[in-house]
């Protein structure tokens, strides 16, 4: 750690002698007064360079530690994703599913730990995912990708607290806001159409948006619509390994297995580890989203503002899914028990990386998925001047986040006891050599009991209703007071469905009938450089030939049910949350003092009650139970800016901060699940106690020249009461569960299964810093000055506390999950009045996804990241632009893996995005 603090040092000094070394020319644009509030931000922006220098006014006459993206053009946002436009604000990183942003952290601390706030009021938007990037969300974390990034005007990230901002954040409170009618000064519409082409699937799609809005002459009157469609067809694809497991797990190695220097005692031991499911898979991956808002303002009279704002958002797809694994690894009884290790290689980590095994089970499958998110978000706005000192402002309104599932479908084919299967893991692409021709289907079999047919249909639904009001006194030129009232109502449900019979009871096939029903996947592995024998071809089910044929949505055999269903009841969850706040806060400011200081000082007390329900076992039956509980906190907060001169600031902050639990993990139920050679049970802790945190923020901003920043920013979290996710290998029969819930699928009683729940640890400091710099070169002559750099990297490190048994006695420290120790941000660009071009590069160092990891693994993770963007428009007159924008230059690595010793668990790719246009604005 002191090694840790000794960089950060080195890294404040030399920050601090740039900002001292600044040349003098660059001061000339200083500007005329000391942190004066910024206008109502009206839409004149001529590119990106004027969305940097709006967002650096915002910044600098804020108390709080806000960063802001502005638009730069009429319904045109830096980026096509608003998750990567935020990447560019110092501290804030981004996880990014199928090549596209999905959640963000900010300093380390997760999507769930971040609020989100569209329009002025809390929203949770939610989406699904492929398994390996975290399947469907059913967390309070905010899925950006829902959105296409058209529809919004700004951004804004809050990594400070103050009163007047409700509580539920421990990283930061994301703002998003969609344009309204007076932000225009002219009647004003706009069209853009552009092709999207991706070099991984090979196709091309649409993206397609356009604004229109009309005030009247004096401003009292004024309608704004935006709408956009986007379309995109995406592959991803690579190695699936479904984590590493130790050679006694699943009943250990066939005694005939031979290991060099390993006696059988010692192969089928916890201290010799092998890939659990060594496999490839690919995603066929087609979305289409249809967005829209719509907003009213008017003034009745001088003092009185009305805002209707409004919201919506559909996001439909499918995924095609094909998957080839050696099963044998992880599936007990007639699986790793029968498989025999003919020769084997051992490194110093205790990896068995390569082998030859006899008695091995493959398996192909195909899964098709309908991903449906419908969401609007509906908010009125009312802001009343009783008199120039006293003002009233009132929100109310409507959020819904509706996700549906309805087509789940896998279908699975199997071949026993293969021989001469080989694999290697010495190369980071592993080489996966079936003894047996993978494409013929005469090779597999359709078998009751050992093959699957899994139909999940589901649901998440989450609403937010929010009512507030406050009240503003200018007491005098210096002061102000700010007092008021929120009230807030979150429902969370979420349901499942899945084969009454059980998944593993199939009506079997003979080899004509496979045939009949079957398909060859190939062309796997482009831009990979899959190691030689590794398969690139596959034969998978035909899931339309087996509905068709096979009956797998008619057939009796396969019908599927919800609460009556042992193993799907257990995703009946609901949660009904009521969050009521009452704050005060002063706003001061003594520049007309003499005294450059300025912030405000508050209190929020928060009452929390929270209704939740889930299927629970109560002796040998399951039975629907609730659980109710409250808790209140009282939240301090203080802001405070020194003013040195008008060129160079010191801003202070302190804050008490909580983030409310997972809201799915507060359900007083549990979740059985066994699936393939997956055995979990997940349930969940309505006691679950919020995470807290005090937060203390320092930081120095010099701003040299107009749209210049040079900063170094110091911030310290003493997290407690963290909530974590407690995950322990135990027989079914150790976890109190009727031995029926395991009837129709291929688990046994004695099988070892993987048991969740989330607990409170006593949690731990984390502390880190940001340096950023924003640097025009408008102090360059000729070409020169139409250049600009702007540049962010964030330390960040932690040591929480978690546990690693259920009675609390033993634990570890390690980093917090979704801390990146490192993050990085550079953009180059050149603007002038016809021609832009800029590229970024974005750098996130590897970060953990769960701790402690499964099956005596250390921790689960995600490697580094680096991601290289560009974009160039052309605007040859000024109505009209030209625009080429490429996303994921270098066609990053998903690269997952489990342990300290980076064992391999997922390595897959989507390919780079082009994306040509033009818009048209009048």
């Amino acid at each position: 750690m002191a090694h840790s603090i000794r960089r950060g040092a080195k890294a404040a000094l030399l920050v601090t002698s740039a900002i001292i070394a600044a040349p003098a020319a660059m001061a000339q644009e200083a500007p005329a007064s000391i942190a004066k509030e910024p206008a109502s931000a009206e839409i004149v922006v001529t590119g990106f360079r004027a969305s940097l220098n709006s967002a650096l006014g915002v910044k600098k006459a804020t108390a709080a530690a806000v960063d802001v993206i502005k638009a730069e053009d009429i319904a045109e946002f830096p980026d096509l994703n608003l998750a990567e436009s935020l990447q560019r604000i110092p501290g804030v990183a981004i996880n990014r599913v199928n090549g596209e942003g999905r959640n963000v952290s900010v300093r380390g601390l997760g999507a769930d730990y971040t609020r989100v706030r569209i329009n002025g009021m809390e929203a949770i938007g939610t989406t699904g995912g492929t398994d390996n990037s975290g399947g469907v969300n059913r967390g309070r974390g905010f899925d950006f990708n829902i959105f296409s990034s058209d529809l919004f005007n700004s951004l804004a990230v809050r990594k400070s607290a103050s009163a007047d901002v409700e509580e539920g954040s421990l990283g930061a409170t994301v703002d998003m806001q969609t344009a309204r009618p007076f932000d225009f000064k002219k009647p004003t519409a706009t069209f853009s159409a552009q092709g999207s082409y991706n070099d991984l699937s090979r196709k091309t799609t649409p993206r397609l948006s356009a604004l229109v809005t009309k005030s009247n002459d004096d401003q009292t009157f004024g309608v704004l619509m935006s709408f956009s469609y986007e379309a995109r067809r995406l592959k991803e694809e690579g190695a699936n390994i479904t984590r590493w497991t130790y050679g006694g797990f699943n009943g250990g190695f066939n005694a005939a297995s031979t290991v060099p220097g390993y006696n059988l005692a010692q192969i089928n031991s916890a201290n010799l580890y092998h890939p659990r499911i060594p496999g490839l898979v690919s995603y066929d991956i087609d979305q289409k989203r249809v967005g829209a808002s719509a907003s009213i303002q008017w003034r009745p009279g001088d003092r009185t503002l009305l805002t209707l704002d409004g919201l919506f958002s559909y996001l439909d797809g499918t995924r095609a899914e094909s998957q080839f694994q050696a099963i044998s690894f992880s599936r007990s009884g007639t699986g790793k028990p029968q498989t025999i290790i003919r020769n084997g290689t051992v490194d110093g980590n205790g990896n068995l990386i390569s082998g030859t095994f006899d008695n091995v089970d493959l398996r192909t499958q195909a899964r098709y998925d309908v991903l449906r998110t419908t969401f609007y978000n509906l908010t009125a706005n009312l802001e009343h001047s009783f008199s120039d000192r006293l003002k009233f402002t009132g929100l109310v309104g409507y959020s819904k986040s509706a996700f549906t599932n309805p087509t789940q479908t896998t279908v699975t084919l199997d071949a026993a006891n293969t021989g001469n299967f080989f694999y290697d893991f010495s190369t980071r692409f592993p080489t996966i050599r079936p003894g047996v021709d993978i494409t013929n289907p005469a090779n597999f079999a359709f078998t009751s009991g050992t093959s699957e047919v899994r139909i999940r249909p589901q649901t998440v639904d989450n609403a937010f209703g929010t009512a507030k009001g406050a009240l503003e006194w200018k007491a005098n030129d210096i002061l102000k007071i700010k007092a008021g009232v929120d009230w807030r109502r979150f429902t969370y449900g979420s349901t499942e469905q899945r084969r009454l019979s059980g998944e593993t009871v199939v009506n079997s096939l003979n080899a004509a009938q496979i045939a009949a029903a079957t398909t060859v996947f190939s062309g796997f592995g482009r831009g990979l450089a899959v190691p030689a024998g590794t398969p690139t071809a596959w034969v998978v089910p035909d899931l339309n030939a087996f509905a068709n044929l096979y009956g797998i949505y008619s057939n009796p055999t396969y019908a599927i049910g919800g609460i009556e269903n042992a193993t799907a009841r257990g995703s009946f969850i609901t949660v009904r949350e009521d969050d009521t706040g009452v704050w005060g806060m002063g706003e001061f400011n003594l520049a007309d003092r003499d005294i450059p200081l300025r912030g405000d000082i508050g209190l929020r007390y928060v009452n929390t009650k929270q209704f939740s329900t889930g299927y629970a076992s109560q002796g040998a039956t399951i039975n629907l139970v609730t659980a109710n509980r409250s808790y209140s906190r009282l939240l301090p907060s203080a802001n405070v800016v020194y003013d040195i001169n008008r060129q160079l600031l010191v801003r202070f902050g302190a804050a008490k901060t909580l983030a409310r639990a997972g809201i799915a993990s507060l359900t007083p139920g549990g979740s059985l699940s066994v699936s393939g050679g997956s055995r979990t049970f997940s349930a969940g802790n309505p006691d679950l106690r919020p995470t807290e945190s005090t937060n203390l923020d320092l930081s120095v901003e010099y701003y040299p020249a107009r749209g210049a920043i040079y900063s170094v920013a110091y911030f310290q979290k003493n997290i407690s009461s963290f909530a974590q996710t407690l995950s322990t290998a135990v027989p079914f029969s150790s976890l109190g569960l009727p031995a029926s819930l395991l009837t129709g699928t291929t688990a046994s009683a004695s099988d070892v299964f993987i048991a969740s729940t989330p607990v409170n640890s006593s949690g731990g400091m984390l502390r880190g810093f940001e340096v950023n710099m924003q640097q025009p070169f408008s102090f360059l002559r000729g070409i020169g000055k139409n250049f600009g750099v702007l540049g962010n990297f964030t330390y960040v490190s932690s040591n929480i506390q978690y546990l690693t048994s259920a009675d609390g006695s033993t634990s570890v420290t390690a980093p917090l999950v979704g801390l990146s120790k490192y993050a990085a941000n550079g953009t180059l660009y050149y603007e002038d009045k016809k021609f832009s071009v800029r590229g970024s590069v974005a750098y996130r160092s590897k970060y953990l996804t769960a701790v402690p990891g499964t099956e005596g693994q250390s921790w689960n993770g995600t490697n580094r990241t680096i991601n290289v963007d560009a974009q160039i428009t052309y605007a040859p007159i000024e109505r009209l632009k030209f625009s080429l924008e490429m996303i994921n230059l270098t066609d990053a690595l998903n690269d997952q893996y489990v342990d300290a010793t980076n064992r391999l668990n997922v390595l897959t790719h989507s390919g780079r995005q082009f994306n040509l246009g033009a818009k048209v604005t009048f």
